[in-house]
């Protein structure tokens, strides 16, 4: 169990980090995020392959509130055929292709009291570079969690010359390695053991809670996703009330 130690050190080493170094880019984005939601508008998420796992995570999902409005394009988040059609061959090509973001921001309606967060491990890909423009283009707020001082030097894949640090209002470092993978293996040059889809997933739920104190401060009600399966009183009908605000509020989107 020694490689699954490392591992587990490894990410208690990313987590105390993001506690160390991220909690006031975190309540910054959770503001932005609760003035959004406030006035009964969207955060929409975006991600690209494995980063779009935070934003499955977030909504809908137990102990999750409506506000947040995910942006999941399939080519690039449902590549678990791993060849054939839909496989990592195409995505690794996908996720590169400048204008394809453009195309995919086509299809949604969007308010300048919008924000828009955007998950990108790098932060050098060509697709979530889009979004965060057109984005900005349309008076939205960017907010962007990645690894940002481990990519510090990398050299952007989009025309514009700016990866999507350069780019965003306020950015969260989710304090990840580069290479993602974190522990050695005896016989072989590639890490394996990534621990990235940990620290977003910790870095979504630091944010959120931020987002709902925030919101329950300012007395504003929540619709939470309630556990159905644990059996409370009215558990049931709560779930019914906060898909109903979902839809009545995806109407315009």
């Amino acid at each position: 169990m020694k490689l699954a130690m490392q591992w587990l050190d490894n990410v208690n080493g990313v987590m105390n980090n993001i506690k160390e170094s991220q909690l006031a880019n975190i309540r910054k984005a959770a503001e932005l995020m609760a003035d959004s939601i406030e006035q009964e508008r969207w955060v929409h998420t975006f991600g690209c392959g494995h980063a779009t796992l935070p934003i499955e995570e977030m909504y809908p999902r137990i102990g999750g509130f409506v506000g947040f409005h995910p942006m999941c394009e399939l080519p690039l988040t449902f590549f678990t055929h791993i060849v054939g059609d839909m496989g990592v061959h195409q995505f690794v090509f996908l996720e590169r292709v400048e204008g394809y973001g453009d195309q995919i921001m086509k299809g949604y309606n969007f308010d300048k009291r919008d924000c828009m967060w955007i998950f990108s491990h790098s932060g050098i890909n060509n697709v979530n570079i889009d979004i965060a423009l057109r984005a900005k283009e349309k008076g939205l707020k960017v907010i962007t969690y990645g690894s940002a001082a481990a990519a510090k030097g990398k050299k952007t894949r989009h025309s514009c010359g700016k990866t999507i640090f350069d780019i965003a209002d306020i950015v969260v470092d989710t304090c990840a390695p580069i290479e993602d993978a974190s522990v050695d293996l005896k016989g072989h040059v590639d890490r394996i053991a990534p621990v990235s889809t940990m620290a977003f997933i910790t870095t979504v739920w630091m944010t959120i809670a931020t987002v709902a104190e925030i919101l329950a401060d300012r007395g504003v009600k929540l619709y939470i996703h309630p556990s159905h399966n644990a059996g409370k009183e009215g558990a049931r009908e709560r779930l019914d009330e906060a898909l109903a605000k979902y839809k009545e509020r995806i109407v315009g989107v």
